[in-house]
């Protein structure tokens, strides 16, 4: 059986990975040119945003056939010869599964608009309030109303996010089916992980306005989903011990996640949620700017590692992935302590408890994007939001500076393999510009250095699968209240484990209150970190202790 709390996963954006063919976007076979690399860093398995047929409004999160892949990745025949390269390397390929809402242009949705009432039923039709009057009030996550209006039936269609994006109605059956044959399809590819992409978001409950927030609340963790999940589990990727599933919940509550990865709940394997991603929001709204909350970001991961602890529940951790900005540059210090800052940030991540993800550049410590232009800017959140900002009354400055530090075009930009043109991404135009630090920040000046950024996620990597007190044992926080220090304790098997971080670009004395003279550190950003009962802690100086 996989054992994924020992498994570390990494996540490609194939659009911006590698670039084979000079057409400026990546493609699949890029990610088999690049295998070496991966297995160099010590991962187990590679998730693969999607890759299938789409129009891209929404970057392959819009599918338009779950059997297929898109032409401008390349073909089946490359997607089996990754499988098969991958698997030789004894790394596993976890795919992108997006099953809440189809593109508009899917073969089903097109029967639908004919009027075929089958297909018109695997999606979420409704007459209006009254005529001109949407169903709900509901916001779609991208802005704007959450339905589409139909002329043809006078009724409208449920998007919870873009327009081309129907939600898909899993209280018919017969899309619950047809969902099975997809992840029984991939199965027989080989592929061993799954990621559920907005999952809890399946299950609708009530249609109703919502006069209190934007209707999540409403159509999130429903009332059918542990049914829904439980039933995908039994009848595909449950049959097969050695797959591994993650889902991504969004605003969902910690009480559902103990059910969603149980040990005993026979839903998925472990889960995302993003409630510490939201530390530099005003409430849920991501488009303001305001320092984060370091406070808050211990409370939110302290209780989800607790908590999930508790009820033998088990987390995917991460700070970075293709929706989120770069997070050396969110809460790290991309000027003065660069290396320290990113290295830190990283043993927060992997040292917990749960199954770490890198996202891809995170290992180099690539940074924000750092556009200054909306011509730029290639993602529709971003693009609607410059306008809706604006609207608001905000000056063009003003959206600008929001947009440079919340945009997820700063995880998009071309993965920075080496101090050549473009990057060394592609030999042709980039279809989202190179960021300009390339020449200092890259994979290849980092590879045989001892001191990189690289060389320390390989370490981290290694200590997941040596340690079992990190792989296995349980969390305790540590410094709760302090304004400065990340610490807790792992352990297990009678072996325990400090990790201590200084999140900030100053010295800081911390009495741990503890005798550590048993304690030796076996990893730390900086050479030479002395033990002793007072640390002394350098800017972002992280050491990780074990007794």
């Amino acid at each position: 059986m996989a054992d994924f709390r020992k498994s570390t996963v990494y996540q490609i954006y194939p659009k911006s990975f590698y670039d084979t063919d000079g057409d400026g976007l990546g493609d699949l076979k890029g990610v088999t040119a690049k295998l070496d690399y991966i297995k160099e860093l010590g991962v187990d398995y590679i998730w693969l945003t999607p890759f299938f047929v789409s129009p891209q409004k929404d970057n392959g999160y819009d599918v338009e056939d779950y059997y297929n892949i898109d032409p401008r990745y390349g073909t089946m025949e490359d997607f089996d010869e990754l499988a098969k390269e991958a698997e030789k390397r004894g790394i596993r390929l976890m795919l992108d599964m997006v099953f809440n809402h189809t593109s508009t242009r899917h073969e089903w949705f097109q029967k639908a608009l004919a009027g075929d009432e089958k297909y018109k039923n695997y999606y979420i039709f409704k007459k209006g309030k009254k005529p001109g009057v949407p169903p709900t009030n509901w916001d779609s996550k991208f802005g704007g109303n959450a339905w589409e209006y139909v002329e043809k039936f006078d009724e409208y269609y449920l998007h919870l996010f873009d327009v081309t994006q129907a939600d898909l109605n899993w209280d018919n059956e017969e899309v619950r089916k047809e969902v099975q044959n997809i992840v029984k399809f991939w199965m027989k590819k080989g592929v061993k992980g799954f990621r559920f992409d907005v999952v809890n978001l399946i299950s609708k409950g009530i249609f109703e306005d919502d006069f209190e927030g934007d209707g999540r609340r409403f159509y999130t963790d429903g009332p059918n989903i542990h049914k829904y999940l439980k039933e995908l589990n039994e009848t595909t990727f449950g049959t097969d011990a050695e797959i591994i599933t993650v889902g991504e919940m969004s605003s969902t509550s910690i009480e559902n996640c103990y059910q969603y990865a149980g040990a005993e709940s026979n839903e998925l394997s472990m889960v995302f949620s993003f409630h510490h991603l939201k530390v530099d929001f005003m409430g849920n709204e991501k488009w303001v700017l305001v320092p984060f909350d370091f406070q808050k970001l211990k409370n939110i991961i302290f209780e989800w590692q607790t908590k999930m602890s508790q009820h033998n529940a088990w987390n995917a951790v991460f700070w970075c992935n293709h929706d989120q900005p770069r997070v050396v540059s969110r809460f790290g210090n991309t000027e003065k302590y660069w290396k320290e800052s990113a290295k830190m940030l990283a043993t927060v991540v992997h040292c917990l408890r749960g199954t770490p993800y890198i996202y891809q550049g995170e290992e180099i410590g690539m940074t924000n994007a750092g556009f200054t232009d909306i011509s730029q800017y290639k993602d529709v959140e971003s693009l609607n939001h410059f306008r809706i900002l604006q609207e608001k009354g905000l000056t063009e400055d003003n959206a600008y500076s929001i947009l440079k530090v919340h945009s997820r075009d700063n995880s998009r930009t071309p993965m920075q393999w080496n101090n050549g043109e473009n990057a060394g991404f592609t030999s042709g135009t980039p279809w989202i510009e190179v960021i300009k630090n390339y020449k200092y920040i890259n994979a290849e000046s980092q590879i045989d250095d001892e001191n990189s950024v690289f060389a320390y996620y390989k370490k981290l990597v290694k200590l997941r699968k040596d340690e079992d007190a990190i792989s296995y044992g349980d969390f305790q926080s540590m410094a709760e209240n302090h304004k400065e220090i990340f610490a807790y304790k792992r352990q297990y098997n009678g072996e325990t484990i400090i990790v201590v971080n200084n999140f900030y670009g100053k010295e800081i004395l911390w009495d741990t209150e503890i005798d550590l003279s048993g304690y030796k550190c076996i990893l730390s950003n900086y050479n030479d970190s002395k033990v002793d009962r007072v640390l002394k802690l350098r800017p972002y100086e992280s050491i990780v202790l074990k007794k």
